[in-house]
């Protein structure tokens, strides 16, 4: 992910000024740091910036039993956190939950979560996994696999007994979550407080009607 961010980076008027993981780097020339590294370090990494008043962007997951003290840490700097920075997959999970709500009365339909990623992802269930089944409401089984490169494929399944309803998102590269983490951090610049995709886009769509 680091390094599609940086291969994007220049085309969003972006300038990436140090790198942090096996090469050494510091964080004293960024405006706003993106963290895609390991769920274990995410707490770590949001202290280290707080202390040097840098903002930051999470896209990492299985981190989040630490969700409540790096809001606290929120407080100083701009904390912007997504499970998935994919457009599509922000989309997917409005019109799952939608579909969710629409379905839930015809008790005949049972539902179910499966997702896979490339062999060296750690978290299972991702985070997206996750969001997915808080917005399907329910105790909704997940079964994740990880192999090969795969970048990232979602699927809703609502089984009934003579049919299924399947909604799937497919990520056919890593692009589009390195596009949308960097959109998220030239959006961060200036701001403090905890942010998450549905607050960007209610903020976002606000400063439209605004301006029409």
């Amino acid at each position: 992910m680091g390094k599609r961010v940086e291969a994007l980076a220049e085309s969003m008027g972006v300038s990436v000024v140090s790198r942090l993981g096996r090469e050494k780097g510091d964080l004293l020339d960024a405006e706003v740091c993106i963290d895609f590294s390991h769920g274990d370090a995410v707490l770590e990494h949001a202290k280290a910036c707080a202390n040097l008043g840098k903002s930051l962007v999470i896209g990492t997951t299985g981190w989040e039993s630490s969700i409540e003290a790096v809001r606290e840490l929120a407080q100083g700097i701009g904390i912007f956190y997504a499970p998935n920075f994919s457009l599509g997959v922000h989309l997917f999970l409005k019109i799952l939950k939608e579909a969710s709500d629409l379905i839930s009365p015809f008790t005949e339909y049972k539902a179910g979560i499966c997702e896979w990623h490339h062999e060296h992802k750690k978290d299972a269930p991702s985070g997206t996994a996750l969001e997915m089944q808080r917005h399907m409401k329910g105790r909704v089984g997940i079964v994740s696999s990880r192999l090969g490169s795969i970048p990232g494929t979602h699927m809703a399944l609502f089984d009934g007994p003579d049919d299924t309803i399947t909604l799937q998102h497919t990520a056919r590269s890593r692009d589009g979550f390195a596009r949308g983490a960097l959109e998220a951090a030239l959006w961060l610049r200036g701001k403090r407080g905890f942010y998450t995709l549905d607050d960007y886009l209610e903020l976002k769509n606000q400063s439209c009607r605004l301006l029409t």
